[in-house]
């Protein structure tokens, strides 16, 4: 009998991926990554991904099936993977999405590492998404539930972990898995889902990283688009491209953040028009097949993660980046999210923008 990896976070949609798994044959073994204490992030208590909590309900619906369950360790791995580059891109005027470098170094990476050492066919996770074969290669495509489909944050899956890895959600829509989940018993089963970044659930990333460095991140020019001083921000670490709110500003009319300069200390704003842009190039860019394009490629792509996508032409540089042209402008594009590339509800690839 094959084996399978759960990773367990607590929550209804791994949940639910345990229990179908097992149905399908698999023997299964669940498991939570430890990935922070709170005091690594400043906190005393608090509901996060890594709470107590979290663990039991997890506990609770390994006993229900009858599987073994154990917690790893990643908390290192977590620290240099995620929260280090998460602090890394903000220090450098970016805007990061920690939860592509969790799934990219920790579930699909660490983890996938730990099922081989325990002897598993696959790692099964609680993502909506859907994996399919098409003769030698395999397609990362989005979840039938497209108001739930979570592919955007996938774009790094190899083809070897996409061959080890069984998403057994990605057909369902979410009132299905609750309902199921209530059938089977589990104590999770209308848990909310989860919201915020799990190391910064009061969403102030500025604090954060002033608890995590113990840096200060002084005080400094707002400019406006001709470079006039309008105000004063409170540390380029608290502002993001496209930000309106919480700025504090009184030009007359509404302005937006349009640049972010860490190294001048400033931060520019502008008028809604000035956030508009109709190309961009991404680095670490990922593609899926493992094969990069020999010519430019007819697509869609989106530059947020619940952004629809938009028509464009992605063009392979030389040096490994990859030009994205979109056929009209789209706001707020932001360095250090991501681009990912669509045909129809196959996933292509994607990368960091630059």
């Amino acid at each position: 009998m094959k084996k399978a990896l759960i990773a367990m976070s607590g929550g209804v949609d791994s949940s639910l991926a345990a229990a179908l798994v097992q149905e399908m044959g698999y023997a299964c073994i669940g498991c939570t990554m430890k990935l922070y204490d709170n005091e690594d992030i400043g906190l005393r208590r608090g509901h996060t991904c890594c709470s107590l909590e979290d663990v039991e309900d997890a506990r609770s619906v390994v006993h229900r099936l009858g599987i073994p369950y154990y917690v790893f360790n990643f908390k290192d791995a977590f620290r240099e993977k995620v929260i280090a580059r998460f602090i890394r891109a903000y220090e450098e005027g970016r805007t990061p999405n920690p939860c592509i470098d969790c799934n990219r170094y920790l579930k699909f990476g660490g983890l996938y590492e730990r099922a081989l050492v325990l002897g598993c066919a696959c790692v099964v996770t609680g993502h909506y998404a859907r994996i399919e074969r098409q003769g030698e290669t395999y397609l990362l495509k989005k979840a039938a539930d497209e108001t739930k489909d979570q592919s955007y944050v996938l774009y790094s899956m190899t083809q070897e972990q996409l061959a080890h890895t069984l998403f057994p959600l990605g057909g369902m829509r979410k009132t299905e898995v609750r309902e199921l989940a209530a059938r089977y018993g589990f104590i999770n089963a209308d848990k909310p889902d989860s919201q915020d970044i799990c190391f910064v659930p009061d969403g102030d990333y500025g604090a954060f990283l002033e608890r995590a460095t113990g840096k200060t991140y002084g005080e400094g020019p707002f400019l406006d688009t001709e470079g006039k001083v309008v105000g004063t921000h409170r540390g380029t670490v608290r502002y993001t491209i496209g930000q309106r709110k919480g700025l504090g500003l009184s030009c007359g009319k509404p302005v937006y953040v349009s640049a972010i300069d860490p190294v001048r200390n400033t931060v520019t704003v502008s008028d809604e028009a000035g956030l508009f842009g109709t190309e961009l190039t991404a680095g670490d860019f990922n593609w899926i097949s493992g094969k990069v394009p020999e010519a430019p490629v007819n697509c869609a792509a989106k530059v947020r993660y619940r952004q629809k996508e938009e028509p464009a032409v992605a063009t392979p540089l030389p040096d490994g980046t990859v030009r994205v042209v979109f056929g009209r402008p789209q706001r707020a594009i932001t360095p250090g999210q991501a681009v990912v590339l669509y045909d129809g509800d196959v996933v292509l690839g994607g990368g960091t923008i630059l």
